[in-house]
């Protein structure tokens, strides 16, 4: 039976989340920020409409930000993060094959549901994500994943429904809507690919649907191929059911000033080495190789330095305490004086199961201590939040962390930050 999909994708999710919990939002132009309130990362259909672009430094546009009165927040990714987890469990319901893509989408696939009515079927499936989590979404619906991507985007930019189902209409109908689709707003098809096709004439969707498929392997690769074949309609990417094994796990900031003491850098690299190993263990993983790199503000007219360490480990492992004694091994051998640093970041990698991982016969670390510790403390943050319990190394003022100046309460993850009711 050949595919059906669903690709269900959130409407301005980070502002969609604040507005949840503040419904005098709604109507409203609001924008969220990225790290230190820097630039814009998500915005209302007000903020879109008067012509403020994604990315945007907040600096760049404050005078229409006092001028149309638009709500600024700062990123509040522990509450993103649990109502895309809402979200996600929410369509897990409608569909016996689902692939989450990205925080905020997700491809379903209908084939076998017997329905009759599939844009009737997708209403339902946003009616019940808002019911339910209070998230609004489009859902657009085609033969191949490409397609699905096409006509969500369509559905949220031409269809007042909030639903568009490619299966059922007209190819005359389909043409017209492709040639309305400009060929680097193809799933796929980045900025660099699209020069060389709009140099070649091909300018939209249709047009890339048509072109010579020869000539696309030749200079694209066999990539660009399947991405054709997919306009064409037949399905060439599969779902992922299962999330492919991470490769690698990442935690860096940008600081909310520029740090110049290594006794400060020591307790950024020990934080963001608690974070990372707290992300492996979550996902039952461990590293037997640490990344620590630090760098300079590339865009300031000062002296410029980054660099990069990295520390093998004896055996693998996602053990906090560990983790942090190699980031600063790292951090030490490529600290230098004289320097306003910018950012820092801690990476694993060679990840393995932790279940996998070979002892050494010469390992003196007691890892089974090691291992009810960091399951205690995992605990007990859970529990009663992130960072109740943590190591002196990450320090206590932290005045180089990352600002948060307009951060909404993170409503569903502290308790002493639940959402109160007065009654009248």
């Amino acid at each position: 039976m050949p595919p059906i999909y669903a690709l269900v994708d959130c409407n301005n999710f980070y502002v969609s989340c604040e507005r949840v919990f503040n419904p005098a939002l709604e109507g409203r132009p609001v924008v969220v920020l990225s790290n230190n309130d820097g630039c814009i990362v998500s915005r209302s259909a007000e903020v879109k409409a008067l012509g403020i672009g994604m990315g945007v430094p907040v600096f760049e546009v404050k005078d229409l930000i006092e001028k149309y009165g638009i709500q600024t927040f700062s990123s509040n990714y522990a509450l993103y993060g649990d109502m895309s987890r809402r979200v996600m469990e929410t369509l897990n319901g409608f569909a016996p094959e689902i692939e989450i893509y990205s925080i905020d989408e997700a491809f379903l696939n209908l084939a076998g549901l017997n329905k009759t009515n599939l844009a009737g079927y997708a209403q339902n499936i946003r009616a019940t994500v808002r019911r339910w989590t209070g998230i609004p979404v489009c859902v657009g619906i085609a033969g191949t994943k490409t397609l699905a991507k096409l006509a969500n985007r369509a559905a949220k930019k031409f269809s007042k429904s909030g639903v568009l189902d490619m299966t059922i209409m007209p190819a005359v109908e389909l043409d017209a809507l492709l040639s309305r689709i400009a060929v680097e707003d193809v799933w796929g098809i980045g900025p660099a690919i699209s020069r060389v096709l709009k140099a070649r004439g091909i300018q939209t969707a249709l047009d890339l649907r048509g072109a010579d498929i020869r000539w696309i392997k030749e200079r694209f690769g066999i990539v660009a191929v399947r991405t054709v074949l997919e306009l064409r309609g037949d399905p060439c990417i599969p779902l992922e059911l299962h999330r492919p094994a991470k490769k690698n796990i990442c935690v860096s900031r940008g600081f909310s000033r520029p740090v110049e003491s290594l006794a400060e850098l020591r307790e950024a690299v020990a934080a963001y080495a608690t974070r990372v190993a707290e992300k492996a263990r979550r996902a039952g993983l461990a590293a037997g190789v640490l990344t620590v790199f630090v760098h300079t503000n590339r865009f300031r007219d000062e002296p410029q330095y980054s660099n990069a360490a990295s520390i093998r480990l004896s055996v693998a492992t996602g053990d906090t305490a560990e983790l942090i004694q190699a980031a600063f091994r790292g951090l030490d051998s490529i600290f230098r004086e004289g320097y306003r640093y910018a950012k820092a970041g801690v990476l694993l990698g060679e990840i393995v199961q932790a279940s996998r991982v070979q002892p050494d016969l010469f390992d003196e670390r007691d890892r089974d201590r090691a291992g009810r510790l960091s399951k205690a403390m995992d605990l007990l943050n859970a529990d009663m939040g992130a960072g109740t319990l943590h190591y002196a190394a990450t320090g206590f003022k932290r005045s180089w962390q990352t600002k948060f100046m307009r951060r909404s309460p993170r409503y569903t993850t502290r308790w002493n930050e639940l959402p109160a009711v007065i009654a009248g």
